[in-house]
């Protein structure tokens, strides 16, 4: 019984010891400019953060976003174009591609699809 006292004794001052060498080795230096400040992949993080957005391009992305959501609408339409009755799905397919030119009317009444103001 002796001997486990002075085995777990050695194990924990040994462990002390190693715990308190890598605390002493992995000190960190406070005053060293570049781990201070924060990453920001290549960019000075002292300047500005924001950079003036042109909200036109944002415009033009929300745009293609709709245009593309409505394209993938558009597929299931051709491919049930032999399962439906033909009166119904020349109404639907009508009724969605005239919604459709008036959205693009819309835009372009609001001078979106200009590249210039």
């Amino acid at each position: 019984m002796l001997i486990i006292l002075f085995i777990s004794m050695i194990f924990f001052i040994i462990s002390n010891i190693f715990m308190m060498i890598s605390m002493m080795i992995s000190k960190k230096s406070i005053m060293d400019r570049e781990k201070c400040s924060p990453f920001e992949c290549g960019f000075d993080p002292k300047s500005l953060p924001r950079i003036p957005f042109s909200l036109h391009f944002f415009l033009i992305t929300v745009i293609f976003l709709i245009f593309d959501v409505e394209i993938a609408l558009i597929f299931p339409i051709i491919k049930t174009f032999n399962l439906t009755n033909l009166i119904i799905w020349f109404k639907t397919s009508t009724f969605f591609i005239i919604m459709l030119l008036l959205g693009l009317y819309h835009e372009w009444n609001q001078n979106m699809l200009n590249w210039s103001y």
